[in-house]
């Protein structure tokens, strides 16, 4: 008689029960989520609800006041400096408003991560950089102007562009479509999906705009006063049996959660 074991895979993003307040002001409260190797996971939630700070925390630029967070097995807010910069080499960031580097061109700013943190020679770095330029479907042409002298859905893709430069692992998204008309959004949205999986990538994003939660999640978590309320399949989320999810998904003024108005009443 023979036996299988059942292999367990290593969550490639793991928190647990992180805690993150600034003075009197808690804003995380126990925050528990996972991510799988290659999936795309979206934390949807208001304004002021603990989104950005817990992607910062993932990303190492804020420690947890208490909790673990892993990276592929490793706890991250335990580890010295030399091996978390090693970390964020894994990483790629497409942040909400682009920062882009205004003094360089184009291609240098997709190419900023290869030069300086993978020390790859500027010929080398460019010639990467502009595959990255065609790959979000633009020309050879932008390589050479100037983050000024692009259009804002421009610059998002090039935005892109530099997420995906270095071919990481984990690739974040900061509000994508922030700033963007609708049907540029759904251009970016389009390019964030093909991006992630030609890389075999995982994402973990971070968004109030429903229309990109639901074109890029495989899986979509809701924070709400700094805690995970609920998690589940993207395919789930209009019958997620949540108050608090079906109020926020379809933009109902009254519900459990509660308007600033109400707060100042």
């Amino acid at each position: 008689m023979t036996s299988s074991k059942t292999h367990v895979q290593t969550p490639k993003i793991e928190m647990t029960n992180v805690h993150k307040s600034f003075g009197t002001k808690d804003v995380l409260r126990g925050v528990d989520l996972t991510v799988q190797p290659g999936e795309s996971m979206v934390i949807i939630g208001g304004s002021g609800t603990g989104k950005s700070v817990t992607l910062k925390c993932v990303l190492g630029l804020i420690k947890p006041d208490s909790g673990t967070i892993k990276i592929d097995g490793t706890d991250t807010t335990t580890i010295d400096r030399k091996d978390h910069d090693t970390l964020m080499g894994k990483f790629g960031m497409l942040f909400q408003g682009g920062a882009l580097f205004d003094s360089l061109p184009v291609w240098e700013n997709v190419a900023f991560g290869l030069i300086h943190g993978h020390k790859m020679s500027k010929e080398e770095a460019r010639a990467v950089a502009i595959e990255k330029i065609k790959a979000v479907g633009m020309g050879e042409r932008v390589a050479d102007l100037y983050p000024a002298e692009l259009s804002g859905g421009m610059q998002k893709r090039i935005s892109l562009a530099r997420a995906i430069a270095t071919n990481p692992d984990i690739i974040f998204f900061d509000e994508p479509t922030t700033g963007l008309d609708p049907i540029m959004a759904d251009v970016i949205n389009d390019l964030i999906v093909k991006c992630v999986k030609d890389l075999g990538a995982t994402g973990l994003t971070i968004t109030h705009d429903m229309a990109s939660a639901r074109k890029i999640a495989d899986k979509v978590a809701m924070i709400h006063e700094g805690q995970i309320i609920w998690v589940g399949d993207i395919k789930d989320l209009d019958n997620s049996g949540n108050e608090y999810v079906d109020q926020f998904i379809h933009g109902r003024a009254d519900g459990p959660i509660k308007k600033h108005s109400d707060l100042a009443a």
